[in-house]
């Protein structure tokens, strides 16, 4: 043992410390001691490899390093972000932005116990989709409703449930894969159920529905097709032709509306997005959609259609595995409760009115912001104010994109002489709340379109600590 490593301080007077203890009174004494007791160790290993760490080795030393250490292993690692990408349904960045009704509808739900399956009239056990079931059959038009934990779940379920070990004809052109490489006839297979693919991939007719038709089919089915769209010589069969087919040989038509929007967005100067009323109304006898894209609330998947249906979905024993809990429902009612009022969506529905913004507001932003980041990246960049193109994201209308307006940063040495932009979007990354845009072009673009106002302080104190 080496003379510097008798001198290192002992674990009880390193706990002693009056800074030490400060660490124990926040982060506790057994989580204190032992990252002491690492240090220590590490430091040991160091000095009688003969190593020279005599100011690393004093007691201020170690508990100075003690408290960034348990500093960075208590932070969190999910933190609220800056969406400047463009995409304003974003799934890495989370999708749809909870309004202030559902924030403060959770907030309640985490802080008290609430009648999640308990009826308060007869105080008896109740059922948990009785707290949004009337409201989705107000809003949608169905008979019946069962809300599970995203839409991918819900398809799963509904197929388990009517298919299995039977056939679901979709057309070959509506096979889609959604992000992670999830694909539809995957989740068949998992579901237990045998995909009859009928048509090809740019044209499917009627016809083809029905020479599909079997003894062993259970289900027709379309699928909404998320995040692409074929175009030119091409063909699909609407609902409404598919659903009498359907009825004719009485087998269920089900519809994956993926995004799954509960209003017109055309009223909205938005493209027209088919919504859940509407097929509904057009004979779909089950839909399936996603509560935390078009509609804006929580994750979460829902079904809607037949009363008989819905019912014999609920006593699947997947449907206990893929239930959501409490605070699902907590944030899901308010937001449901907001289309009540479709006048004043734009102003309380916070996806809607991202969806909405005007580009001349962002436009006003940018011009506030580019000196001042400007400033902040000093010579090596130049920072610019530009229209760009947004996009609703989460394979809600793929082709269909928004005006906006943002921050285009363009690096002075230019892409073939340097990294800068790669460095300058890791920088972004790195600062406390983090910024995240998007690189194209030789250009860094930051569009404002999920910046609001209310946001603007806290983002203007980021670039003061981004550094030249």
């Amino acid at each position: 043992m080496s003379e510097q490593t008798v001198r290192l301080p002992s674990v009880d007077r390193i706990l002693g410390d009056a800074a030490c203890l400060a660490l124990i009174a926040e982060y506790g004494r057994v989580q204190t001691l032992a990252c002491a007791r690492v240090l220590l160790a590490e430091l040991r290993a160091s000095l009688l490899a003969g190593a020279a760490m005599e100011e690393a080795a004093t007691l201020e030393a170690i508990v100075a390093q003690a408290g960034v250490r348990l500093r960075e292993q208590s932070r969190s690692h999910l933190k609220p972000v800056f969406n400047l990408t463009g995409t304003v349904l974003h799934t890495n960045l989370g999708r749809a932005l909870l309004p202030d009704a559902a924030v403060q509808a959770v907030v309640a739900a985490l802080q008290w116990p609430m009648n999640l399956e308990f009826d308060l009239e007869t105080g008896k056990r109740g059922d948990r989709d009785d707290l949004v079931e009337e409201l989705l059959r107000e809003l949608t038009g169905a008979e019946a409703a069962t809300v599970v934990n995203n839409n991918a779940a819900a398809v799963l379920l509904m197929l388990n449930t009517l298919a299995q070990g039977k056939e679901v004809i979709v057309s070959r052109g509506e096979l889609v894969e959604i992000g992670g490489a999830f694909r539809i006839p995957d989740v068949m297979t998992r579901a237990g159920a045998v995909l009859r693919e009928v048509g090809s991939t740019n044209r499917t007719h009627l016809a083809d529905y029905a020479n599909g038709i079997n003894e062993k089919t259970a289900l027709l089915m379309k699928v909404h097709c998320s995040n692409y769209a074929i175009t030119g010589f091409t063909k699909s069969v609407e609902l409404d032709a598919l659903v009498p087919l359907a009825a004719q040989h009485a087998v269920p038509t089900a519809v994956d509306l993926g995004s799954g929007t509960l209003v017109d967005l055309a009223q909205f100067g938005l493209p027209h997005e088919t919504t859940v009323r509407e097929t509904i109304a057009a004979g779909a006898d089950l839909v399936t959609f996603s509560g935390d894209k078009l509609l804006g609330g929580p994750q979460c998947g829902v079904i809607v259609g037949r009363a008989d249906l819905i019912a014999k979905i609920k006593r699947n024993p997947l449907k206990r595995a893929l239930r959501v809990g409490k605070l699902t429902l907590a944030a899901l009612e308010p937001v449901l409760q907001l289309y009540r009022a479709p006048d004043l969506l734009t102003e309380r529905l916070t996806t809607l009115r991202l969806l909405t913004r005007p580009a001349a507001a962002m436009r006003s932003q940018a011009q506030e912001l580019a000196p001042l980041l400007q400033q902040a990246l000093g010579d090596a960049y130049v920072v610019g104010v530009e229209s760009m193109l947004s996009q609703i994201g989460s394979g809600a209308l793929p082709v269909d994109q928004l005006p906006s307006c943002g921050l285009a940063i363009r690096s002075v040495a230019g892409s073939r002489l340097s990294n800068a932009l790669g460095v300058l979007e890791q920088r972004l990354r790195a600062l406390p709340q983090p910024v995240i845009g998007r690189i194209s072009q030789d250009t860094l673009w930051l569009d404002l379109r999920c910046l609001e106002a209310a946001h603007m302080a806290a983002f203007t104190q980021q670039l003061g600590q981004l550094g030249p």
